[in-house]
């Protein structure tokens, strides 16, 4: 029978503070422990996935050039630079050296100073270089070149004598074929002997360079190469 003494319960019995506190001590331990089994399941998946798990690539990091490669950039940055085309700075040329004829023309950097590197000859084969400033148009003074031969001088005679097609002709009928920029043209010997303009053409929409092979006896296009790169 349960009465009460002096305000407090009597009939229950009470437990020694020593058994009651170890068997808090066992309640909280118990949870702890499956508290504990739970975060080092977490923790052991989460650890076990970053150790095995192979790294997940990261995107490439964005460029100054985008979607371009670096010769389409170099391009890019140089064609329009040049206020003074292939046949105003072949005319310069060719002008700087009496009785001449063009052999070769390239647009250079660097971009702050494009420059036309020009190759004329007379009819013995006698070679030499001009450069013709691409934004001003003015002429360095010519300059005959030194590693010249007898025998490079003949067959730079020859191949001229040769081409009855002219530069600007050539030039022609590779823009005429993919319409851009004439950055180079050069007189070279084909395989079957006879000589051939070699004019690279760059496309100012996506800045790729294509170059025609023409027969310089009667332009006829040889071969055709789109350099993407």
């Amino acid at each position: 029978m349960i009465t009460k003494r002096n305000g407090s319960v009597s009939g229950l019995r009470r437990l020694p503070a020593s058994r009651g506190t170890g068997l808090l001590c066992a309640a909280a331990a118990a949870a702890a422990l499956l508290t504990g089994c739970g975060d080092d399941g977490d923790d052991g998946a989460a650890k076990t996935g970053s150790a095995e798990a192979a790294p997940v690539p990261s995107a490439p990091a964005a460029t100054a050039t985008g979607n371009l490669t670096e010769d389409q950039s170099e391009r890019k940055a140089l064609i329009p630079k040049a206020k003074v085309g292939y046949e105003d700075a072949l005319r310069t040329a060719v002008a700087a050296v009496p009785k001449s004829k063009p052999v070769s023309i390239e647009l250079k950097g660097p971009v702050d100073k494009p420059t036309w590197e020009t190759e004329v000859a007379t009819a013995d084969g006698a070679a030499h270089t001009v450069r013709v400033d691409a934004v001003t148009g003015k002429a360095d003074k010519a300059q005959a070149k030194k590693d010249e031969d007898a025998d490079d001088k003949r067959e730079l005679a020859d191949r001229l004598r040769k081409a009855t097609v002219t530069a600007q002709q050539a030039a022609e009928t590779a823009t005429g074929k993919t319409k851009g920029t004439v950055s180079s043209i050069e007189l070279e010997d084909s395989d079957a002997g006879a000589p051939k303009w070699s004019v690279d053409v760059v496309t100012t929409d996506d800045w790729n360079k294509t170059t025609f092979d023409i027969d310089a006896t009667n332009r006829k296009i040889l071969r055709e190469h789109v350099d993407k790169d």
